[in-house]
């Protein structure tokens, strides 16, 4: 059983940064591909980012190519996503998850005020 826990979310100003970290236990994170999701109030669930097992190889929805950027440590089982440039849009609660198994963090609240 993977535990994902995340942590960094807050509230900022538009135009703020804010990094968030996902730390798992219980697996083989190295094997794992990554992924950030976010939900924001009366929407679904969309994919953030992803990022392949050895960190080579990502992916953004376009909402937030160039100013996100997904990243993880294996060493330390760890998945970050730098979120520059911040707007309204971006609140939500954001998800760390395994992809293809359905492991999931219980997510950390992101306000972004105008």
């Amino acid at each position: 059983q993977v535990q994902l826990v995340e942590s960094g979310g807050g509230l900022v100003q538009a135009g703020g940064s804010l990094r968030l970290s996902c730390a798992a236990s219980g697996g083989t994170f190295s094997s794992y591909i990554m992924g950030w999701f976010r939900q924001a109030p009366g929407k679904e669930r969309d994919v953030v980012a992803r990022i392949s097992v050895s960190g080579m190889t990502t992916y953004y929805a376009d909402s937030v190519k160039g100013r996100f950027t997904i990243s993880r440590d294996n060493a330390k089982s760890t998945v970050y996503l730098q979120m520059n440039t911040l707007k309204p849009e971006d609140t939500a609660v954001y998800y760390c998850a395994v992809i293809n198994y359905d492991y999931w963090g219980q997510g950390t609240q992101v306000t972004v005020s105008s």
